[in-house]
C-alpha cells in the first residue's frame, strides 16, 4: 500500500514538473498579432502599445500583422483557419460583432477565444474644426437642409461606428449618408479633405490631429482633461445616447494550449496594470478594464443581441 501511495506521489510530481516546463516553455518562437486595419487606425495604434508595454513584462517577441479588409471579417476568418497553436492572436473591437451580425452570423463566434477585453471608449461625432460645419447644432442644421444628402465617414459599413451613426441620426431627428472608408485613418484622412462632414470614432481619434474635434460624446458626463468642453448628448438635447462604447481586446482561436492561455492571463493582468499603459488609455478618454475569457464572451453574446435588434430596427437585416 505504502509502495503504491510513494508511486502515485511521484507520478504527481513528475507531472507537476512537465506541466510547469510547458508553461515556461510558452512561446518558444515570435507572436503574430493580427489588425484588422491598414497601419494608423486606432486598433493598430492600440496593439503596437500593447506590444512595446508587454516588453517590459515578458521576452515574448510580437510581431504586428495588418489584414484589412471587410471591417475585421478577414482578420477573423484568417485566424480561425489557423491552428490553435497561440502563436496568432488578434486585436478586436465591438465593431467586429456588429459586422459579423451584418453579414447574417457566417463567422460562429464559439469558435473564437476571447482571451481579454482591456479598453472600453466612449463614441463620439469627430468634425473638422477648419470647415463651416464643425459643432453640433450646425451639424444638425445642415443636415436638415441637405435633406438626407449629408455625408458622414467611418470605417466598415455595418459595424460599431456605423449603427452609432444610425443610432444619432434617428436620435437627432436627422437623415444623412454613410460612406465607408478601409479602416479610421482612411476616414479621419476623408474628413479632413472635405469628402464628409463627420465621422463617427472615439475621442483618442482626433489626439496627433489638430484639426479634428470631438462635437458629441455618448456618456454619461463630460470627460476629463482635453475633452472636459465637449459637451454629451444629454446636454445637446439628444436622448438615448449615454452609453454608446467601443471596447478593445484580444482574441485567439479556441483550442489553444493550456500553458499559452495562462501567460496571456498572466500577460494581459501586467500590462492593465502597468502605469504607462494607464496613462496611454485614459489620455484618449477611454478606460482600463480586466476582463477574462468568460466574462468577455458574456460581453460578446450581450452586444450580438443587440446589434441584431438594432440593425434589424433600422432596416439592415430581416
Amino acid at each position: 500500500m505504502k509502495k503504491n501511495i510513494l508511486a502515485l506521489l511521484v507520478a504527481a510530481a513528475m507531472l507537476t514538473g512537465l506541466i510547469s516546463t510547458a508553461q515556461a516553455a510558452f512561446p518558444e518562437k515570435p507572436i503574430k498579432l493580427i489588425v484588422y486595419t491598414k497601419p494608423g487606425g486606432a486598433i493598430d495604434v492600440f496593439a503596437r502599445k500593447f506590444t512595446a508595454v508587454a516588453a517590459k513584462h515578458t521576452d515574448a517577441t510580437f510581431v504586428v500583422v495588418n489584414k484589412s479588409g471587410a471591417g475585421g471579417i478577414v482578420a477573423i476568418k484568417y485566424i480561425l483557419n489557423q491552428k490553435a497553436d497561440g502563436y496568432k492572436i488578434a486585436a478586436v473591437t465591438r465593431s467586429n460583432i456588429g459586422k459579423i451580425v451584418s453579414i447574417g452570423g457566417k463567422i460562429d463566434t464559439n469558435e473564437i477565444n476571447w482571451m481579454g477585453l482591456m479598453v472600453v471608449d466612449p463614441e463620439a461625432v469627430i468634425t473638422n474644426r477648419k470647415a463651416k460645419v464643425n459643432t453640433w447644432d450646425q451639424l444638425v442644421a445642415d443636415a436638415k437642409a441637405k435633406k438626407g444628402k449629408q455625408i458622414w465617414v467611418g470605417p466598415a459599413a455595418g459595424g460599431n461606428d456605423h449603427i452609432m451613426a444610425m443610432k444619432t441620426w434617428k436620435a437627432a431627428g436627422i437623415e444623412a449618408k454613410w460612406i465607408p472608408y478601409a479602416g479610421g485613418g482612411k476616414s479621419m484622412a476623408a474628413l479632413m479633405g472635405g469628402h464628409g462632414i463627420a465621422y463617427v470614432g472615439n475621442p483618442q481619434d482626433v489626439i496627433g490631429r489638430p484639426d479634428l474635434k470631438v462635437a458629441a460624446i455618448a456618456s454619461p458626463k463630460r470627460l476629463g482633461g482635453e475633452f472636459a468642453n465637449v459637451p454629451t448628448f444629454e446636454e445637446l438635447g439628444v436622448k438615448g445616447l449615454n452609453n454608446e462604447i467601443m471596447w478593445r481586446g484580444f482574441m485567439s482561436k479556441k483550442g489553444i494550449p493550456a500553458e499559452a492561455e495562462a501567460f496571456y492571463l498572466d500577460l494581459l493582468n501586467k500590462v492593465n496594470n502597468d502605469p504607462e499603459w494607464k496613462a496611454y488609455i485614459e489620455k484618449g478618454g477611454a478606460s482600463p478594464v480586466m476582463m477574462g475569457a468568460e466574462e468577455f464572451a458574456a460581453v460578446v453574446e450581450k452586444d450580438k443581441k443587440e446589434f441584431t435588434r438594432a440593425l434589424k430596427s433600422l432596416g439592415v437585416l430581416k
